[in-house]
């Protein structure tokens, strides 16, 4: 995307006529440029320009995604009203983003210890993992089996300790996890798959609002939802979103904190695979910085 003009024509393109003084720009995200304007009639809206070609390519993926979820939630969920392959584009959702990126720096919008954020989650998490696979299958939503989460899982380890030098202790953990049958889910359901503060929106009182970025949003490992709040949040806090979670009717697993904290290690494969995935030279060294490092 080459500036406010190119992305000022390129939304009146496709019906949308923006005011430019109202235009803010977000480029924190991997896969998406991202701004916010507000319209000729006052109307706020999020736009999301595809960065490359495969992101493009993949978006029809994310729509079906969407179109799942706003079925099975009541929180609000992104409503494209744009979507081609130079731009994907809707209303702005109410509330803000729990953690929001400026710059290098994280600015929280709510506290880790939230009580309130934490059930809050929970509930958010029963609702998401008790939505039908078959009806997201016959969406066109990818769902993966138990044995299928596990083998992608030692395919993107292979690939990625073929393709970086990686540090002989994480090698040693990863190995480890593949190995371990207790590490593993014995079931999958509906995840969203990146779901920290940042996708999250929440009210002046921690109530959550809306959920953003459904890209890696497939079914697959149920503790893969629960991950960034066990890393993030105090213990106390962790086992509050568990609590509200099975009240809500959700099922929990032995050694879930566990499985949550070998997700989060195993995060630098993934950021390895998208760096192989970009062929840019900056993330290929960043990705190796975090292999490489224990």
């Amino acid at each position: 995307m080459s500036g406010r003009g190119d992305l000022l024509e390129r939304a009146a393109r496709h019906g949308l006529q923006l005011d430019e003084r109202s235009l803010r720009h977000n480029d924190a995200g991997l896969d998406f440029h991202v701004a916010y304007a507000v319209d000729v009639h006052g109307r706020e809206w999020v736009l999301r320009v595809p960065r490359r070609p495969d992101v493009a390519a993949a978006l029809h993926r994310e729509e079906a995604i969407i179109a799942f979820a706003s079925r099975h939630l009541t929180v609000a969920v992104p409503d494209w009203q744009v979507r081609a392959e130079d731009l994907v584009a809707y209303p702005l959702l109410p509330g803000r983003p729990g953690l929001t990126l400026e710059g290098d720096e994280a600015r929280w919008h709510l506290d880790p210890a939230s009580e309130r954020y934490a059930a809050e989650l929970g509930r958010l998490l029963a609702d998401l993992h008790a939505a039908p696979m078959d009806e997201a299958a016959e969406l066109g939503v990818e769902v993966r089996s138990p044995d299928e989460v596990r083998e992608r899982w030692r395919e993107d380890v292979g690939v990625v300790c073929e393709e970086f030098d990686v540090h002989p202790r994480l090698e040693e953990q990863l190995a480890a996890w593949l190995s371990d049958d207790g590490l593993w889910p014995e079931e999958t359901v509906f995840t969203h798959g990146e779901l920290y503060p940042a996708h999250v929106l929440v009210d002046e009182d921690d109530t959550v609002t809306g959920v953003l970025d459904w890209t890696t949003a497939r079914g697959d490992d149920p503790a893969r939802d629960f991950m960034y709040q066990q890393a993030f949040a105090p213990p106390e806090a962790f086992a509050t979103t568990v609590r509200a979670y099975v009240a809500a009717g959700g099922e929990t697993w032995p050694r879930l904190a566990e499985r949550c904290a070998a997700l989060m290690a195993a995060g630098p494969v993934g950021y390895g695979l998208y760096a192989l995935a970009t062929g840019r030279a900056e993330h290929r060294e960043a990705a190796q910085a975090q292999l490489g490092s224990v």
